[in-house]
């Protein structure tokens, strides 16, 4: 077979993989696999397969046309090496949340980690696109605490932080996955957290105040201590408030009795824990499940899932949520809401520090989820209309200009990408998507673009683009 730039590209790529997995001289399959790709024109990476809208291994016909693409699925690279003493672990990018957790607990009672709540995300995606979790009010993202990382770039080439430079490590950081190359690995910061910790869940119906609680909660929970993570989850018309707090039971109740008082939290509804139990409240809504769960990766979700997201950053009026609970909250259709405090040291790292800008400024990240079973075009059309409908609803009290998004809550009706010639369109990817993932940090990232994957290798609906050439940064 003839082989183009692309094709070139694609053989170093896949080769560099198969050694890197142990194959110093790939077999005959291995090398009938490469064969297999090279007909395709671009490559998706995957290590968890988490991503809203499936693109690390499906297609809505980029471009407006079928393009053919390989998938490297790293879901076998999942070693963790995890060193106390020097509060730091190597984590490969097919790895998931949960087993990271796991063998940092085993390690220590006295680290953790900052990410998210579901512990079947991989790594690799998590960490690329920012990584918000319960310890980010104390310790910033998980992209906040990355110290290195091997990536496998266009041509092949295997690269640390100090070979790949600071502004590759810098775009790898949170501007999204699938990009720039293929992160095979990352060294990251363990964080100090106490021997016990404390979580709690209350629930709280229409007629428990809920609405009122959550109005008092928007101007609470981003200025609350940096220990204290309160999240409002609003499901089934009940608002249900869990907390993450860096302490013991009776410090959070007499924090609560001075700070949200209305709330009526009480030690009874306290349970302390270690910090690793506490990502099995956040994964599981529950401590009492054995902590070897974590390492479970089969999520098998068996239903239909739409997201949406906004940040807020002026408390939404107490009216406004009456009127958001009655007309959208009690339809059938209904499904979740998400709200999740900012502050603490969020808002006190530089909004260019890493591609993700959403820091100062911001009380809190907002997530509309719809979630149906049924098969068919109608049932998801309905479900569809109620998430678009209520997004649409609440714009006029989310961010403006733009309108923000963190790109690991991936959402393609923002736009997607076309095809200006044979790479993506940056003009038309900056307008639709760009600046609402990344604002001010979207130039920067095509830029580095420009300088790892000129010709638009790593590609997918979403994926920054080259800088055209009038645009370049000297």
């Amino acid at each position: 077979m003839a082989r183009t730039p692309r094709t070139t590209i694609l053989h170093h790529l896949v080769l560099t993989l198969c050694i890197l997995s142990g194959q110093n001289t790939p077999s005959l399959a291995s090398t009938a696999a490469i064969d297999e790709f090279l007909g395709c024109l671009s490559a998706r990476v995957r290590s968890g397969g988490h991503d809203y809208e499936g693109l690390s291994y499906a297609s809505v016909h980029l471009h407006k046309h079928n393009e053919p693409f390989a998938v490297l699925d790293l879901a076998t690279l999942r070693a963790i090496h995890v060193d106390p003493a020097r509060a730091e672990a190597w984590v490969e990018s097919g790895a998931t949340l949960g087993e990271l957790y796991y063998a940092v607990g085993a390690a220590s009672r006295l680290l953790g980690f900052p990410a998210g709540s579901c512990p079947t995300v991989g790594i690799g995606g998590h960490l690329s696109g920012g990584g918000f979790g319960s310890l980010a009010r104390k310790y910033g993202l998980s992209a906040d605490n990355v110290l290195d990382a091997l990536v496998v770039d266009a041509d092949g080439r295997l690269m640390n932080r100090s070979s790949m430079g600071e502004d590759l490590f810098w775009a790898i950081r949170g501007g999204g996955g699938e990009s720039f190359g293929v992160v095979l690995s990352w060294k990251v910061r363990l964080v100090p957290v106490p021997e016990t910790v404390t979580v709690f869940s209350i629930v709280r119906s229409r007629n428990q105040s809920a609405i009122e609680l959550i109005t008092k909660w928007q101007e609470m929970a981003p200025v609350s201590p940096q220990e204290l993570y309160l999240r409002v989850l609003v499901l089934n018309q009940q608002a249900n408030f869990q907390a993450l707090f860096l302490g013991r039971c009776g410090d959070l109740h007499r924090l609560m009795q001075d700070r949200f008082p209305e709330l009526g939290m009480t030690e009874q509804n306290c349970r302390e824990v270690s910090w690793v139990q506490s990502t099995v409240f956040f994964g599981f809504s529950a401590t009492s499940i054995p902590l070897v769960q974590l390492l479970n990766r089969s999520s098998n979700p068996r239903y239909y899932l739409k997201v949406k997201s906004d940040h807020v950053q002026e408390p939404i009026p107490r009216d406004v949520w009456e009127s958001i609970w009655t007309a959208w909250l009690e339809k059938p259709e209904a499904a979740l809401l998400m709200l999740d405090p900012y502050g603490g040291l969020m808002s006190s790292i530089s909004p260019s520090e890493t591609p993700f800008p959403h820091r100062q400024g911001n009380l809190y990240q907002l997530q509309y989820y719809s979630f149906w079973y049924e098969n068919g075009t109608a049932a998801a059309e309905k479900r569809m209309s109620w998430v678009r409908g209520l997004h649409k609803e609440m714009e006029p009290y989310v961010s403006k200009n733009p309108r923000a998004v963190y790109v690991n809550y991936r959402d393609l009706d923002l736009g997607t990408n076309e095809l200006d010639g044979d790479v993506t369109s940056y003009e038309k990817a900056r307008v639709s998507w760009g600046d609402k993932y990344f604002k001010g940090n979207f130039k920067r990232l095509a830029a580095v673009k420009t300088m790892v994957d000129p010709h638009d290798f790593f590609r997918n609906e979403q994926s920054i683009p080259p800088l055209p050439a009038a645009k370049m940064i000297p």
